[in-house]
């Protein structure tokens, strides 16, 4: 019979490690990403004062039916929206999620507006 334990799942073990790793500073914030089946969001994350510096989702840029078009969208937005907000440079935090899909184009996207990570 199985073991009735919490099984956190692999994403929550990668992320876990992932974040070991990772810290935003006021010089160079964190670029977070979280995914759901529908939708993508993005932070840029100042984890020293505990402020988020910028946001762009799905939802508030007009999602599609095409999900990764959808995410190439929502990273040109959190780019512009950093760049606002004076930021050039990020460390991009993945979540735990595979740097594939809808995750890469976020940040190809992002990239191409000029933040640099």
């Amino acid at each position: 019979m199985a073991s009735r334990r919490f099984d956190p799942g692999r994403r929550s073990i990668r992320h876990r490690r992932v974040r070991k790793a990772l810290s935003g500073t006021p010089e160079r914030p964190r670029l977070s990403v979280f995914r759901s089946n529908k939708q993508i969001y993005a932070q840029v994350i100042d984890d020293v004062a505990g402020t988020t510096l910028a946001a762009a989702n799905s939802i508030e840029t007009g999602a599609g039916d095409d999900k990764s078009g959808t995410a190439t969208l929502v990273g040109e937005a959190i780019a512009k929206k950093a760049s606002a907000a004076g930021v050039k440079q990020v460390v991009f935090d993945r979540g735990g999620y595979k740097y594939h899909g809808r995750v890469k184009a976020l940040a190809e996207a992002a990239r191409s507006e000029g933040l640099d990570f």
